[in-house]
């Protein structure tokens, strides 16, 4: 063994390497469920659906292995996959173990034979995409550096505890004098680090947390724990929604965090919705008075005492309590019918049975890191999502699931963009935009110049701007630095071409048309219910003020996710659809907080089921059922504490959650 240095135990220097797994701890392996998604099919029929062993037709050579494969170990082509025997199978999958077979093969002037090994369809497509991947990928620690313990624990095991166990380890590390001579300071620096994690929230989090898997939230307050540690003094910490992600118990200790920082002798500018955050702030800017067309102007500053008592803020109604969302007269009891699922053991939870009653609205509630989201994402929603969307996803670990007979369809109402380019929109994503181009093409002067539907969309050529391609944008690229846009010097940012923009309905042409608010949209729409249905399903979700045309790009997550609610509540409903949303409050204030649960309410009126991840004490008050996990996060959580309607939660002394909810219902 060499002599030991600080970068032996690096996963990321080739001196700390394995190289077997590359750096990560674990490889990235086929899924042999994902090439046979239907066993009920013969291979002839296309049951293997891997590229490049998916054409079975000819002389193709993959019918070639097949056949040979068929051949040696008597099977035949036409039998169903789920038919065949398990050894078979295996070849199939894992190859011939370097038993050679007699492949079969056209030539020009008849055929020709070939002795070769089967490497597998599994092996094949691993050994594909690891020639595809670059070498520049972490290695993970060798052998000599696991040797090296402290405390009979080597650096891996260390690292896969969470903040909470590293500093229990750290503090109950027993040292002889002269080791601790040695360690002391380091210790010391370690525990600091530990300690600034655990004030922000985040004492849940394995060391090894790979940094792709946290959620912006526990990013941002990653950043913010390192800030703590620098004890800098006279800066500005500019924070943008501290709270997403973060129980009222968390957030409490987060508050306590930011407030150390100022009192070191730093400025906290933090942008909010958080009630608690607004009443332990010393200054609060109120910005309003509505969103988008109707906001831009400070309505209030000063105390939160002083933005109560400001008339016109909508932030102070809430705050004083002179608004509030109301607690419902009654919680639904559902439609009889109960969706289970049966000992989910995904990530930290402990194998448990969870019931969801179908025909209400149940929220996911628990302290940061207790498993909402192993339950509600990776289990609940991409379990129905296969058997039922047949979305070719991996369920996380349960054993079974209950119930889905009586559901069509899932949906996730997540705030990722409706488009990734200016050319969505929210008249795009509803819809909306069909019907506006019919209505265009149906006018006289349309019709009198052989304009069809096609002529008024900027997607494709005929009715937009040539010189912009539609966009509006002319893209100039920096090279060196970001691209730049600016406005298209033809059409003048308009995106259509000039006899386009000459058909007019009601003295308005489609760019007109679509530079409206939905405000603005529905009193010119009244008459064509069609349309004006849509405009009126964006309206109650709270978007009156985003303009019809508006770029997916300038939505904010809240707002694209209330353009997905929008588009469901314009669909006929059939009663039996699953909602699945993930902290849908973030982002929104209080106003908006209620405008969204109206939405949601809708939804449930109509028979269906919507199940909601959330820490928004306004949205867990008004749920019909609560399932509560904990008791902690990370491996103190990953069990059911209580379960419920609000009420009921509130009454357990065991949850969290109920402490905070019995406040809020008194």
């Amino acid at each position: 063994i060499e002599e030991l240095s600080p970068r032996m135990f690096s996963f990321n220097n080739p001196f700390g390497a394995c190289p077997t797994c590359t750096g990560l701890g674990s490889q990235l392996k086929v899924d042999p469920d994902l090439i046979l998604p239907n066993r009920s099919l013969s291979i002839l029929e296309g049951a293997i659906t891997a590229t490049g062993w998916n054409n079975v037709k000819g002389d193709s050579i993959s019918r070639m292995y097949f056949e040979a494969l068929a051949k040696k170990y008597g099977f035949k082509l036409t039998t169903p996959v789920k038919d065949l025997p398990p050894e078979v199978l295996d070849v199939i999958l894992y190859g011939t173990k370097g038993e050679k077979l007699k492949l079969t093969y056209d030539r020009a002037n008849g055929q020709g034979t070939l002795m070769q090994a089967f490497e597998g369809v599994v092996n094949n497509l691993e050994r594909r995409y690891r020639e595809t991947q670059s070498d520049a990928m972490r290695r993970e620690l060798r052998k000599e550096a696991l040797a090296v313990t402290v405390g009979d624990m080597d650096i891996d095991t260390f690292c896969h505890k969470s903040v909470t166990q590293a500093l229990d380890f750290i503090d109950h590390l027993e040292l002889s004098p002269q080791k601790m001579l040695i360690a002391e300071r380091i210790l010391k620096e370690i525990k600091n680090r530990l300690g600034f994690l655990q004030s922000v929230g985040l004492q849940y989090l394995t060391l090894s947390r790979a940094a792709a898997t946290l959620s912006g939230g526990e990013s941002q307050r990653i950043r913010l724990a390192t800030q703590i540690g620098s004890s800098l003094m006279g800066v500005l910490y500019i924070l943008d929604e501290p709270s997403i992600g973060l129980h009222q118990r968390d957030n409490d200790m987060l508050l306590d965090t930011m407030k150390h920082l100022r009192d070191l002798g730093n400025t906290l500018l933090v942008v909010e919705h958080d009630e608690d955050t607004m009443m332990a702030a010393d200054y609060i800017v109120d910005i309003g008075p509505g969103a988008g067309v109707h906001g831009g102007e400070v309505v209030a500053c000063g105390t939160a005492e002083e933005i109560m008592n400001t008339p016109g803020s909508i932030t102070g109604d809430y705050l004083s309590g002179r608004r509030k969302i109301p607690v419902p007269a009654e919680r639904r009891k559902g439609n009889g019918h109960t969706l289970t699922i049966r000992g989910a053991a995904e990530n930290n939870l402990r194998h448990v049975d969870v019931s969801i009653p179908l025909g209400t609205f149940t929220c996911v509630t628990g302290v940061s890191g207790s498993g909402k989201s192993s339950l509600v994402n990776e289990i609940l929603y991409k379990r129905l999502g296969a058997d039922l969307n047949r979305v070719k996803v991996r369920p996380g670990k349960h054993d079974a699931i209950e119930g889905e007979e009586f559901l069509d369809k899932v949906i996730d109402i997540d705030q990722s963009p409706i488009g990734r380019t200016p050319r969505s929109n929210p008249a795009t994503y509803t819809g909306l935009f069909n019907d506006i181009r019919d209505l265009f093409a149906s006018t006289p002067d349309a019709k009198a110049r052989g304009y069809g539907p096609g002529r008024f969309s900027f997607n494709v050529r005929g009715g937009r701007c040539e010189a912009c391609s539609g966009d509006g944008l002319i893209k100039i690229e920096m090279h060196f630095l970001p691209d730049i846009y600016v406005p298209c010097e033809v059409c003048k940012g308009k995106r259509y071409n000039r006899e386009t923009l000459e058909v007019r309905y009601k003295g308005k042409n489609i760019y007109e048309v679509l530079e409206m608010t939905v405000d603005e949209a529905l009193p010119f729409f009244e008459n064509l219910p069609r349309i004006y249905n849509k405009l009126q399903t964006l309206y109650d979700v709270g978007l009156s003020y985003v303009k019809l045309g508006q770029p997916s790009t300038e939505l904010s997550g809240g707002e694209a996710q209330r353009v997905k609610l929008a588009t469901e509540l314009a669909k006929r409903s059939t009663g039996k659809t699953i909602y699945i949303l993930d902290e849908p409050t973030t982002g929104l204030h209080t106003y908006d907080v209620h405008k969204l649960l109206e939405v949601l309410q809708r939804l449930v009126d109509l028979g269906n089921t919507v199940v909601v991840i959330e820490h928004n004490l306004d949205v867990i008050k008004t749920a019909d059922y609560l399932i509560d996990l904990g008791p902690e996060g990370g491996d103190g959580g990953g069990n059911i504490v209580c379960a419920g309607t609000p009420e009921e939660v509130a009454a357990c002394e065991a949850s969290y959650t109920g402490h905070y909810l019995k406040r809020v219902l008194e």
